[in-house]
């Protein structure tokens, strides 16, 4: 019987893996690639959830919340103005400009985005991403 009910919690944690949050539930995903972290972007509003799916090494936030910023901003089409979460789900609140409500509708496209010349000590890189 314990092997039946550790196999239920198992089966109910790995479905939760790549699960977007309550509030982007049923909204599309965008996959985008930034410097080889992936992640399935949706766009509710004035706020973006990147959801990072690909297995990778990454015990803070920081070089991950940078990919991230790239991936939502890629998809939003606005600025993110500041970003919450942690290396596995990262949320985007979105600066569109003066006066918007709500981010334009866009259908779903896949992104691969890479640094042109690398991170430099300032922190700032260059991005170029490509649609696949």
């Amino acid at each position: 019987m314990a092997k039946y009910i550790l196999f239920t919690v198992l089966v109910f944690l790995l479905a939760a893996c790549d699960t977007p949050s309550p509030h982007f539930a049923g909204l599309p995903a965008t996959r985008v690639t930034v410097d080889g972290s992936t992640f399935d972007v949706r766009v509710k509003a004035l706020q973006a959830e990147a959801l990072r799916t690909n297995a990778q090494y990454a015990p803070r936030l920081g070089p991950i919340g940078d990919r991230a910023t790239v991936a939502m901003e890629q998809v939003s089409g606005c600025k993110v103005a500041r970003i919450t979460g942690d290396a596995a789900l990262v949320r985007g609140y979105l600066d569109c400009g003066a006066g918007a409500k709500e981010v334009p509708e866009k259908a779903p496209v896949s992104y691969d985005c890479y640094s042109i010349d690398g991170i430099g000590n300032d922190g700032d890189f260059t991005v170029q991403c490509d649609p696949y």
